[in-house]
């Protein structure tokens, strides 16, 4: 497994992580390394944390980034991220996070989320799914708070390219218990250099069983909205709406430059129902969701 896949790009180029991590009580915190490269290819990285009380940004110079001759690994000056977890030790104004976090197995797809679409070269961006859900051990302790994720769960996916989408949703979830499942749904504008379209990717674990939503297996988009979507295919339904919100800053690649706002709401409110046919496989209603739109 690889974190890394710019070595070489000579400018308009991003690659990002976005690990999320829950407590068994629900309190989440997530970190987003990246590493761009901007359109007069000047190489550098950045950390966005987001919490439930705020999110911050943070810029390293190319020498303090080191990636990891093993598969998974990089460093962002005295922090830490591979596929067996984190360690930050970050104290800058208005911002203290340290501890360390180690990861059980990833749980990943059957198979890339992209599909097909990983072959087109003319996209903006690739997606990419590393786990749809592990376990947590360890504690994180931000801004004085303790974070304490032992037998905590995470989730793991990446972006890369040179922007992202245009107009796009973006949703995932991550639940335990008995009838535990994780989701993640994507809506996104998706310009070629002849026309365009808008596509969905969208996978599912409930019960074992994984489920694939998508626009190149037929999944049709019949509605998407700031309030959620709606996807069919075939005898699947799926239904996303956002019941509650709240939004947090956070910054996006535009042809590598990492200068546009966007709004993530890290812990939102929202309600998946699922059908396959006539049965309805779950309705699940969780606070701890996050959902993001942009258009």
């Amino acid at each position: 497994m690889k974190f890394f896949h710019g070595e070489g790009k000579k400018r308009s180029y991003f690659e990002g992580w976005y690990l999320k991590h829950q407590t068994r009580e629900g309190k989440t915190l997530a970190l987003i390394p990246a590493v761009h490269v901007d359109s007069k290819g000047r190489y550098g990285a950045s950390l966005q944390v987001i919490g439930e009380r705020g999110a911050w940004w943070l810029e390293y110079p190319w020498t303090q980034v080191r990636i990891g001759q093993e598969p998974g690994r990089i460093a962002l000056d005295g922090s830490h991220f591979g596929v067996d977890g984190v360690k930050v030790d970050i104290q800058r104004e208005g911002l203290t996070l340290q501890g360390r976090l180690r990861y059980g197995p990833f749980h990943p797809l059957s198979s890339d989320i992209m599909g097909p679409f990983r072959f087109f070269g003319g996209m903006q961006c690739a997606h990419g799914v590393l786990s749809m859900g592990h376990r947590l051990e360890g504690e994180l302790v931000l801004n004085g708070e303790r974070y304490d994720f032992s037998e905590g769960m995470g989730y793991v996916e990446t972006d890369r390219g040179r922007s992202f989408p245009d107009a796009y949703l973006w949703s995932q979830c991550l639940w335990r218990g008995r009838e535990g499942g994780s989701i993640m749904l994507a809506v996104a504008t998706v310009p070629m250099p002849v026309g365009g379209f808008t596509g969905c990717i969208c996978g599912i674990l409930y019960r074992g069983r994984e489920y694939r939503l998508a626009t190149y297996r037929g999944a049709r988009i019949k509605k998407w909205s700031a309030a959620g979507a709606e996807i069919r295919q075939g005898r699947y339904r799926l239904t996303v709406e956002l019941l509650e919100e709240r939004k947090r800053p956070l910054r996006a690649p535009v042809e590598g430059d990492m200068d546009r706002i966007i709004h993530e709401s890290l812990c939102a409110t929202v309600r998946y129902t699922f059908w396959q046919g006539e049965e309805l496989l779950f309705c699940h209603t969780d606070a701890g969701a996050s959902f993001e739109y942009s258009d």
